[in-house]
C-alpha cells in the first residue's frame, strides 16, 4: 500500500461573480486533475454539475475536487457565493482546513466579501485572498490591496504584483522576500504579532531573510492573524502557481499518525448527492479514526433550537467508501484528515456525525431561515411526489424543513427569494415535479404565556377512546431553550415504549402550537400516567398525548412572538442621517455608536421581516458603501393582531374532533378501534 498522503482541506468562497468556481477549474486544470479547462459561461465546469447551476452561473450547492500539488493532497471544496446559501457556506466551515476568499480587481471588496470575511475570522480558519480578474478592463490591484487592508485585515500580506493590469496580458511576479524593501514591508506587519520582531525592528536590526520570513508568515497565517494577498487571473492561469505554493507552505497540513488512525471515527457528513435512482452519496471528513468498505458504524444527529433530549442515535453499514483524490490501492480506507464518500445509509442527513459528540458538546447550530413559503403542484395529482421531492431536499439541508398543510401544499422554510428559485427549479429538473410557490411570509413562534394543565384518565373516556393516562403541564422555559420534557410520575411508572411515545408526540405536537406556529421556550411536564396490561399500546399514548397537550397550552395561552435580528453597520459619516432615518422607518433602534475617521459603526436591532428591504435599500443611501451584517438574536411579542399560520384555528380539539382528525390523516390512516 502507497504511504498516504499530508492532505490540505480548503474552501473556495467569495461574493458571486468574483470567479471562485472559474480559480477552482483552474487550479484543477493545471494541476491535471482535469484534462479540459472548463468554463462558467459554457456550463461545463467540474464543480457546478448541476443544470440550474450551469444556466444560471452560480453554485448552489458544495461540492468536492481534489488535485495533488506535490507531496500534498489538496481537497478543494467550492460553495455558495449567494447570501441565500450562506448556511451551505457556514457547514461548510466544520471540514475546513483554511480558506480563500476570492475578490474581483475589478469589484474590490463587496458587502457579501466583508461577511464571509468576518465568518472566516471568527471561525479562526487560515484564509488566503485571491485577488481575481486582473486582466479585465478596469482592474485596479493597488486600489483593492488599500481596500482589503481598510475593510478586510490591516494584517493583509501580498506576495506577488501585476503587470499590466487590465489587459489581455496581465502577468504576475512573486515578490522576492529577501529584496530588503519587500522584506521589511512584510516583518513590519508580522510586528504586529510578534513581540521578539518587533523589538528587532524597533532596535535597528536587519529585517529577517527570506527563508525566516516564510517560517515567521506560515505560523502567524496558520494562527489566522495574518492574511496572504496574490493577484492574478483565473481566465489566464496567472497567479494560480503562487496560490498553491502559498496554500501549501503556509497553511497547516494533515499528516495523520497511526495514533490517529487508532482512535473511534469521528466526522461530520457536510453534504449530501443524489443519483437519479435516489441513492444517497454522503461527503464526511474524518477528524479521527478510520472507515472502510462495509463498516458498521454510529451516527448522531442533533435537532436544531431543541432540547438535548432530541438528539438521537441510528446505525447503519457503509455499502461503498471512496476516498476523494485517493489512488485505487486505497481509495476504500477512509483516514483521519480526508474527505470521503460513503454511500448505504439511506436515512443520512446533512449534519450527522460518525462516532460521539465532538468534547464539548454538539457542534454549532446555525441560524433557521426566517421565511416560509407555501408550495403546490401545478399537477393536483403531484401532492404526494412533491411532499416526497421536498422532503428529499430537506435532507440536504436539513434547516428548509417541511411541514405538510392539509388541503393547501406543503410548506417550506427558506433564507430568500433567490433560494425558492433554485428549489422550484430543481423540483422541476430532478424530480419532475412542477410547484408554485406563495409568497413568502416571515416565520413566527409561539411561547406559553402561562401554566396550563390538562388529564386524560382510562376510566374517564368513552367507548371509543384510548386504554391510556395521560397528564401534562405546559409552563413557560427559559429563553432559548426550546422545548424541554420532564417526568414528575415514578420512574418506570410506564413500559419504556410508552414512556417514549409521549416524549415523541410531545415535540412533534408542538411544532404547530395555538395559531399555528412552532411553540418554543417551554416546560412540558408528565404529571400523570397509566396503563392497561395487556389491551395499551404505544399507539395509544401517540393518540391522546395530542389532544391532552393542546387542552394544556389553550389553558396555559400563548404569545406569538417575530423575530429580530442584531446588525451591525458601517456607512461613511456623510450618509449616516439617511441611513438613521431609514432604520426608523424599518422599526429599528439602534444601541450603539462609534465615529471613525470616514466610517461611523452602529449596532442594534431590526425585525427580520424589515432586514430584506433595509439590505436592498442600504446600497443606494451609502454609494454601495454600507455594510449590513445581521443574525438572528431573540424573539419578541407581535405588537396587534398576532398572525395565524395556515389552517389552524387557534382552538384545542376535543376528543371527537381529533378522532375524526386521526381518521382522516391520524397514524395508520384509521380511526382508532373503540375500546
Amino acid at each position: 500500500m502507497s504511504s498516504i498522503p499530508a492532505t490540505l482541506n480548503i474552501g473556495i468562497v467569495a461574493h458571486v461573480d468574483a470567479g471562485k468556481t472559474s480559480l477552482t477549474e483552474r487550479l484543477l486544470f493545471d494541476a491535471g486533475a482535469v484534462g479540459r479547462l472548463g468554463s462558467v459561461d459554457a456550463g461545463d465546469t467540474r464543480t457546478d454539475c448541476g443544470r440550474i447551476e450551469r444556466e444560471r452561473g452560480i453554485t448552489v450547492r458544495t461540492a468536492v475536487a481534489s488535485l495533488r500539488a506535490g507531496p500534498v493532497q489538496v481537497n478543494l471544496i467550492d460553495t455558495p457565493g449567494h447570501t441565500d446559501f450562506v448556511a451551505e457556506v457556514e457547514r461548510a466551515l466544520s471540514v475546513l482546513d483554511g480558506a480563500v476568499l476570492v475578490l474581483s480587481a475589478v469589484e474590490g471588496v463587496q458587502a457579501h466579501t466583508r461577511v464571509l470575511m468576518r465568518v472566516l475570522r471568527e471561525a479562526g480558519l487560515p484564509v488566503a485572498l485571491f485577488v481575481n480578474k486582473t486582466d479585465r478592463r478596469g482592474a485596479r490591484p493597488d486600489g483593492v490591496l488599500a481596500d482589503v487592508r481598510r475593510l478586510l485585515s490591516p494584517d493583509a500580506v501580498a506576495l506577488n504584483r501585476v503587470c499590466g493590469a487590465g489587459t489581455p496580458g496581465a502577468r504576475t511576479l512573486p515578490l522576492d522576500r529577501d529584496d530588503p524593501a519587500v522584506a521589511t514591508g512584510i516583518a513590519e506587519a508580522l510586528a504586529a504579532h510578534d513581540e521578539a520582531l518587533l523589538a528587532r525592528l524597533v532596535d535597528g536590526l536587519p529585517a529577517p531573510t527570506g527563508a525566516e520570513l516564510d517560517g515567521l508568515l506560515a505560523a502567524r497565517v496558520s494562527e489566522g492573524l495574518v492574511y496572504p494577498v496574490l493577484f492574478g487571473s483565473a481566465i489566464t492561469g496567472e497567479g494560480a502557481p503562487e496560490l498553491v505554493r502559498a496554500l501549501t507552505a503556509l497553511f497547516p497540513l494533515n499528516t495523520p499518525g497511526p495514533a490517529d488512525t487508532d482512535q473511534e471515527p469521528r466526522g461530520t457528513v457536510f453534504a449530501i448527492e443524489r443519483s437519479a435512482s435516489g441513492e444517497k452519496t454522503g461527503y464526511v471528513r474524518l477528524r479521527s479514526g478510520r472507515l472502510a468498505d462495509r463498516d458498521h458504524v454510529v451516527l448522531h444527529r442533533d435537532s436544531c433550537g431543541e432540547s438535548d433530549d432530541r438528539a438521537t442515535a441510528h446505525r447503519g453499514r457503509l455499502t461503498r467508501l471512496e476516498v476523494v483524490g485517493a489512488e485505487s490501492d486505497r481509495g476504500r480506507v477512509l483516514t483521519a484528515g480526508h474527505i470521503g464518500r460513503v454511500r448505504g445509509l439511506p436515512g443520512l442527513r446533512v449534519g450527522d456525525r460518525f462516532g460521539p459528540p465532538p468534547a464539548g458538546g454538539p457542534g454549532p447550530r446555525f441560524a433557521r431561515p426566517s421565511l416560509e413559503a407555501l408550495a403546490r403542484p401545478q399537477d393536483g395529482r403531484d401532492g404526494p411526489r412533491l411532499h416526497t421531492a421536498l422532503v428529499a431536499l430537506a435532507e440536504q439541508d436539513p434547516l428548509i424543513s417541511v411541514r405538510t398543510v392539509p388541503g393547501e401544499g406543503v410548506s417550506v422554510l427558506l433564507y430568500g427569494e433567490v433560494q425558492k428559485e433554485v428549489v422550484a427549479a430543481t423540483l422541476a429538473d430532478d424530480f419532475g415535479v412542477r410547484a408554485v410557490f406563495d409568497r413568502s411570509t416571515i416565520v413566527h413562534v409561539e411561547r406559553p404565556n402561562g401554566v396550563g394543565e390538562a388529564v386524560e384518565t382510562v376510566g374517564s373516556q368513552p367507548p371509543d377512546g384510548f386504554a391510556a393516562t395521560v397528564g401534562l403541564r405546559v409552563e413557560p422555559g427559559e429563553e432559548g431553550s426550546g422545548v424541554t420534557f420532564r417526568r414528575e410520575v415514578e420512574l418506570g411508572a410506564l413500559l419504556p415504549s410508552f414512556d417514549r411515545a409521549v416524549a415523541e408526540t410531545v415535540h412533534e405536537t408542538l411544532a404547530q402550537g395555538l395559531y399555528g406556529w412552532q411553540v418554543t421556550d417551554c416546560v412540558v411536564t408528565l404529571v400523570r400516567s397509566g396503563f392497561v396490561a395487556p389491551v395499551s399500546t404505544a399507539r395509544d399514548f401517540r393518540c391522546l398525548t395530542p389532544m391532552v397537550l393542546m387542552r394544556a397550552l389553550h389553558r396555559a395561552g400563548t404569545r406569538v412572538m417575530e423575530p429580530v435580528h442584531a446588525f451591525e453597520l458601517e456607512v461613511p459619516a456623510d450618509a449616516l442621517s439617511a441611513v438613521l432615518a431609514a432604520l426608523g422607518a424599518a422599526g429599528g433602534h439602534v444601541h450603539a455608536s462609534r465615529p471613525g475617521r470616514d466610517v461611523w459603526s452602529l449596532t442594534g436591532e431590526l425585525p427580520a421581516r424589515a432586514v430584506h428591504g433595509f439590505r436592498s435599500a442600504l446600497p443606494g443611501l451609502t454609494r454601495g458603501e454600507g455594510l449590513l451584517v445581521s443574525r438572528h438574536a431573540r424573539v419578541r411579542p407581535v405588537a396587534g393582531r398576532p398572525p395565524r399560520r395556515a389552517r389552524t384555528d387557534g382552538n384545542p380539539l376535543n376528543r371527537q374532533e381529533y378522532l375524526i382528525h386521526l381518521g382522516r390523516s391520524g397514524p395508520g390512516g384509521r380511526t382508532p378501534p373503540g375500546r
